[in-house]
């Protein structure tokens, strides 16, 4: 019945006139849109056209926090424009500023939720590893394991008569893991990873008092107080909701990062393919969608083995693609180099080329109606996780992901698909879209700085010593997810673009990661077709693309970690608000992203969303966020719908802490290559 449904829907949606061209960029979504048109498909692009969404919840002044309500207090014409005072309030009396406060502060809660439950699992599959509780998942990266270990205050080494030996590996990653999911309990003192800030930024959090105690005890403070008749004074929800994106930012994600590295090998360049192109037609085509790699971790193992290749050529098969979908796809991508078909927006239409046999998904960004979907075709929808079941639709399975079994249960899903591929329906069309991009990705903090010096000369000094010289204007961080009321991919492109133009390096995860690999700008031959000169030479002599592809969302803490190594080599101040650099979300979609973009602002980075922010009916929160953030920790919110104007502003930006640096003129320097850098090492 749902099937049905949906193709009455997008038949009603189609009389409307939604012209693919007009909402996206991508040709191969183009493509898929007019496919699923023709199939009477309902996809999110078809809903966005005609489900307007509320003019006064966009403003962030609904509140439905108790049976009284919800109280709408929208804002008017005369109160915007100081010709009426501002005397809006609910019926307990809450006021714009503590309605927009308090939504706010619940949309840091659930971000920084996601991101650190996410890291909990992490945390207790380390430590199951650890403790040889499971031979699924072992250590593969010792060097990483060594570095993290300081950072929790772990002994690398025993003293035995007087001498240093160094410490079993998997007693220092016990040790470690105990640590670590301690982070999520603590209830007072500060997390572990505070101090890895550089110390003014640091020393910003404590005069706040917003130094994270513990990762949940933040989260369940903020629902406390944003409950009916608690915290009423917005600077006091901001003080709070800081406490937590930090503890999001510089614990939760951050350790999720570091030791999923541990545990999967920290990333290195590698080349890739991405869009909806990857699909084969006489392969078993599976996509992986979410944010957890503990599971496809075990399904890239699985689809590599014999038996299952060999099991799917019994079906019929010539093999399997494992192809990822949102950050699942960034986390098997920068290991395992498999291949990516596409971001948020295009995870239905990758049923609707017909060549999908399964799509596996575990948690976060996943649409329900990915049911509805797959059952108009023959994929199997199988959801993995306990906190993430989908109700819908009679082709949607649920085979539970336990980490103790993580090799058997990969290669039960795998089958799955596999047994799946002979019922493709012959009267439906199969066409997956010719458009397939190579791009280079894995820009760790460590590959990074590889890069920049090689194995023994590792060091951000030659990354410094070119934004002092002006060759490279600044540092951007472009990230966030992709939003059905912005064009498909059009904002981020744009920003990107625009940095890499004049001369700013770009830091990137997520869907934006993707819309940049989708257009050729992850190569390092994008350079000098993009980019300024200076930028442009920088990237020839170093090798390495404009827009460096460093992970999923998580692995955000990886431009935090990248911006410290940079105030860490010297030369452009000694916080991270002292750097010329900024951040950006051009087409923001979740909770995730305000958590994201929170703790970006509370460590000292100027941070420009887009399409909308749910503050501008409390203009003094607004004015909080956007003005008065920024004289307490060196960063602040800002909200420009219009790309252009977003990256002139965040450009301008870059040139104030340039001019603040006194590096606002060019000062010229030897850029060396690595032909100089061999006479260096011979000398």
């Amino acid at each position: 019945m749902a099937a049905e449904e949906t193709k009455a829907k997008a038949a009603d949606k189609e009389a409307k006139g939604v012209k693919p061209e007009d909402v996206s960029v991508d040709p191969a979504t183009i493509k898929m849109l007019k496919k699923a048109q023709a199939e009477k498909i309902e996809t999110i692009f078809d809903r966005a056209a005609t489900m307007k969404p509320c003019n006064i919840g966009v403003e962030g002044i609904c509140c439905k926090n108790c049976a009284q309500g919800p109280c709408r207090v929208p804002m008017t014409k005369k109160i915007k424009d100081g010709l009426e005072e501002d005397r809006r309030m609910g019926l307990c009396g809450a006021t714009p500023e503590t309605i927009a406060a308090r939504n706010f502060a619940r949309m840091v809660a659930a971000g920084a939720a996601a991101h650190s439950d996410h890291g909990r699992g992490v945390a207790e599959t380390f430590l199951a590893m650890a403790r040889k509780e499971t031979t699924d998942y072992t250590i593969k990266d010792e060097q990483k394991l060594l570095e993290v270990a300081p950072l929790f205050n772990v002994a690398t080494t025993v003293e035995e008569d007087g001498q240093s030996f160094p410490r079993d590996m998997f007693d220092i990653a016990v040790e470690i893991g105990e640590k670590a999911l301690g982070e999520w309990g603590k209830q007072s003192g500060e997390v572990y990873y505070a101090k890895r800030a550089p110390e003014p930024t640091y020393e910003s959090w404590k005069k706040q008092g917003v130094v994270p105690r513990g990762i949940d005890r933040e989260i369940v403070e903020i629902m406390h107080r944003t409950h009916m008749g608690v915290d009423q004074d917005y600077l006091n929800l901001t003080k709070q909701m800081s406490r937590a994106a930090l503890a999001d930012g510089w614990a939760g994600s951050m350790i999720a990062t570091d030791l999923q590295d541990i545990m999967f090998g920290t990333p290195y360049p590698l080349h890739g393919q991405i869009n909806l192109g990857v699909l084969e037609q006489d392969k078993v085509n599976i996509v992986v969608h979410g944010h957890e790699p503990l599971l496809s971790e075990m399904i890239v193992a699985a689809v590599m083995s014999k038996e299952m290749q060999d099991y799917a050529k019994s079906k019929g098969a010539r093999g399997i693609v494992l192809a990822g979908m949102c950050c699942t796809a960034n986390e098997i991508l920068v290991r395992h180099g498999m291949p990516i078909a596409g971001n948020y927006l295009q995870q239905e239409l990758a049923i609707v080329t017909g060549a999908l046999d399964a799509m596996v998904v575990d948690v976060q960004c996943i649409m329900e109606n990915l049911g509805n979907v797959a059952d108009c075709y023959h994929t199997k929808l199988i959801t993995t996780n306990p906190r993430a079941r989908i109700a819908s639709g009679k082709n949607t399975v649920h085979i539970e992901f336990d980490e103790h079994h993580a090799f058997d249960i990969g290669k039960e899903i795998v089958r799955a698909a596999c047994d799946n591929f002979p019922n493709r329906r012959p009267e439906q069309q199969v066409l997956i879209p010719s458009e397939r991009e190579t791009m280079v990705v894995g820009f760790s903090t460590e590959a990074i700085k590889y890069h920049l010096g090689g194995t023994f000369r590792g060091s951000f000094v030659p990354l410094n010593d070119n934004i002092i010289n002006g060759r490279i204007r600044g540092i951007a961080g472009v990230v966030g997810c992709n939003n059905a009321r912005s064009m498909h991919d059009s904002a981020h492109l744009i920003v990107v673009k625009e940095m890499i133009k004049n001369d700013v390096i770009v830091l990137t995860t997520g869907c934006n990661a993707m819309a940049c690999g989708k257009a050729g700008l992850l190569t390092p031959e994008a350079a000098r077709v993009y980019c300024g000169p200076g930028l442009a030479e920088v990237c020839e002599t170093v090798g390495i693309p404009p827009v460096l592809h460093m992970g999923s969302c998580v692995d955000n803490s990886r431009i935090l970690t990248a911006a410290t190594e940079v105030v860490k080599a010297g030369g452009l101040g000694k916080s991270l608000a002292d750097l010329p650099a900024v951040g950006a979300a051009p087409e923001w979609m979740s909770e995730k992203a305000i958590s994201i973009g929170h703790y970006f602002v509370t460590s000292g980075v100027y941070t420009v969303f887009g399409v909308n922010l749910p503050v501008t009916g409390a203009p003094k929160f607004q004015k909080h966020l956007f003005e008065e953030m920024e004289a307490m920790y060196g960063g602040r919110w800002d909200l420009v719908e219009d790309p252009y104007e977003m990256a002139a502003k965040m450009i301008a930006h870059i040139d104030k802490k340039r001019k603040a640096l006194g590096i606002d003129k060019a000062r010229e320097r030897v850029l060396m290559d690595m032909a100089d850098r061999q006479k260096l090492d011979a000398a």
